[in-house]
């Protein structure tokens, strides 16, 4: 079974009773048939504070909520995207996003961190500065597994089209997005934004967000959803911490890339300057 979860939580400062309700909803996907499970955005910590994260912050390779991350995958045999958790960057100061796939071993596989950092003004007064503590990545992170070529993406990156393209030219057939999105901007172009990068590039894509109010005042919209590549929407929860499940169906993916194959249509490099007079080539 190609089974997939995304995992909806409301995590607080706290990272043990974080690890703790994680642990409780893992298990819940894994009873429902998941191979694989999508934790959301600061699923390990939402810090009242983002300096806060500085307290938790742990090496690359070692600490306690990469240890807690291996050990669910191998005791449930399953492949497990650790949403994202702060490891050390470069700058003493910051950290990195860092999102991590892990296999049914509990070896890690591969990581990516957060290339896009939300740093906005919203015009209900929400502000954001996640590049004030989090360094920004650089390197797009596609991955084989047993349900397919995996993107690895992290929320904001969901606005930037380019990013998931760069992910198709490598293969990418399912796109992974733990997230944490604002209800303004939720209510707004969460949905549709999914469904577009799921249709432009005919592939799956795996939404695990944070919900709800959390202890430090933020609220976030919730509605982790699973779309398929014809952009439809398999599986949704809007509201309160759960999860969602659905099946990767790699021969379904197949069909419509046949179908429809748009992607083979790209013609990037005929695209020239919008100046007067400029055209694709026949």
């Amino acid at each position: 079974m190609n089974r997939i979860a995304a995992i909806q939580m409301t995590s607080g400062p706290e990272v043990a009773s974080n690890l703790a309700e994680a642990t409780r909803l893992i298990g819940q996907a894994v009873d429902a048939g998941a191979t694989m499970v999508v934790l959301p955005e600061n699923f390990a910590i939402m810090p009242m504070k983002e300096g806060d994260r500085l307290a938790v912050v742990e090496k690359d390779g070692a600490g306690p909520i990469q240890d807690f991350l291996c050990e669910q995958a191998r005791q449930h045999r399953i492949w497990l995207i650790g949403g994202t958790i702060p490891l050390q960057a470069r700058q003493s100061n910051k950290v990195r996003a860092a999102c991590l796939l892990f296999d049914d071993q509990g070896t890690r596989v591969a990581r990516y961190d957060k290339i896009h950092l939300f740093d906005v003004k919203l015009q209900n007064g929400e502000e954001y500065l996640e590049s004030g503590v989090i360094e920004a990545g650089d390197e797009i992170v596609v991955a084989d597994t047993p349900l397919g070529r995996l993107g690895l993406a992290v929320c904001y990156d969901l606005r930037f089209p380019e990013l998931f393209r760069r992910m198709l030219d490598e293969g990418a057939e399912i796109i992974t997005l733990p997230s944490a999105f604002t209800v303004l901007t939720g209510k707004a172009h969460w949905e549709v934004l999914l469904r577009a990068r799921a249709v432009e590039n005919l592939s799956f894509v795996v939404a695990a967000a944070q919900v709800g109010r959390h202890t430090n005042g933020r609220e976030t919209y919730g509605d982790s959803m699973i779309v398929g590549p014809w952009g439809e929407v398999l599986a949704r929860l809007t509201r309160g911490p759960g999860f969602v499940v659905a099946d990767i169906d790699r021969e379904h993916l197949q069909r419509v890339r046949s179908a429809l194959p748009s992607i083979e249509h790209r013609k990037p490099s005929d695209v020239r300057n919008p100046t007067k007079g400029t055209r694709l080539s026949a």
